[in-house]
């Protein structure tokens, strides 16, 4: 059985800026992803797959100062929060409720970001 282990930081004022930086990094690739998805959608006439946006990470990072900061698990992530979102839409849309686009984020709504990574163990030695 495998088990989710929720914690609560208690960062620094340091660590909080440089968290709030990933968070803001991970909101504008957020709406960069949408963007890019809308604009594969007009040249294709189709959406483009999750792996298809997840593959143009590594050059992205090159181009955008700042962004190589951040975990590429944690990018990667993101644009599978995308993913996510239109999907919940489209369910929404087949059960003939009105929905519309996914907006762009601005930063107060933007307030979380994942790191899921494995690898990690945990030391029980604390309680």
């Amino acid at each position: 059985m495998y088990y989710t282990y929720k914690y609560r930081l208690e960062p620094s004022d340091a660590q909080r800026e440089e968290l709030d930086r990933h968070r803001d990094l991970c909101r504008q690739l957020y709406n960069h992803t949408r963007y890019r998805l809308n604009k594969y959608r007009e040249n294709h006439g189709e959406l483009p797959s999750m792996t298809t946006l997840r593959s143009e990470l590594p050059d992205l990072k090159k181009w955008w100062d700042g962004l190589s900061d951040v975990y590429s698990k944690v990018l990667q992530t993101v644009v599978e929060r995308l993913f996510n979102n239109l999907s919940s839409l489209s369910a929404l849309k087949e059960k003939d409720y009105g929905v519309g686009q996914l907006k762009w984020k601005p930063p107060r709504e933007f307030r979380s970001f994942t790191y899921n990574q494995s690898g990690f163990k945990l030391d029980k030695k604390g309680g």
